[in-house]
């Protein structure tokens, strides 16, 4: 029996180029690196019966990066660094982080009470909390049968 070898196949350069390559070449560079989360923060949201419960993760900032505006159908949750300046006798050896702007918009039901939105940033996260509108019912009428 022989055994035959075939090299004109592109699977065995292709699982070599991920090895000694890294995915980078397959995958687009800004989802394996830092810029893409810096880009686009992940957001967590929670209902609770009183509110909606934003968590936005967004470390590196301060809380006067941050502006949020609301209306009766969207909130959007912006952010924005400024970079710091660069001592010209000091030589960047690896930089491997850096802080860009983001800009996130959610819709939100009629039943957010825009009055009353709080924001707070504690430890690299953005909690943002949507209170409910109270449900102020009527009180119940008696009906006259005429």
């Amino acid at each position: 029996m022989t055994h035959v070898k075939f090299n004109n196949s592109p699977l065995p350069r292709l699982v070599e180029d991920i090895f000694n390559n890294g995915w980078n070449k397959y995958v687009k560079d800004d989802f394996l690196t830092s810029d893409f989360f810096t880009t686009h923060p992940p957001v967590n949201i929670t209902e609770t019966k009183d509110a909606y419960l934003l968590d936005v993760v967004a470390p590196g900032f301060s809380k006067e990066d941050f502006k949020i505006s609301a209306n009766d159908k969207a909130i959007t949750i912006s952010a924005e660094k400024k970079a710091e300046a660069k001592n010209e006798g000091d030589k960047q050896v690896r930089r491997e982080f850096n802080f860009k702007s983001f800009k996130r918009s959610f819709s939100i039901t009629d039943a957010v009470d825009t009055n009353r939105i709080q924001a707070k940033y504690d430890n690299g996260v953005l909690k943002v909390t949507l209170s409910k509108k109270e449900n102020k019912q009527d009180a119940p009428k008696d009906i006259v049968v005429e």
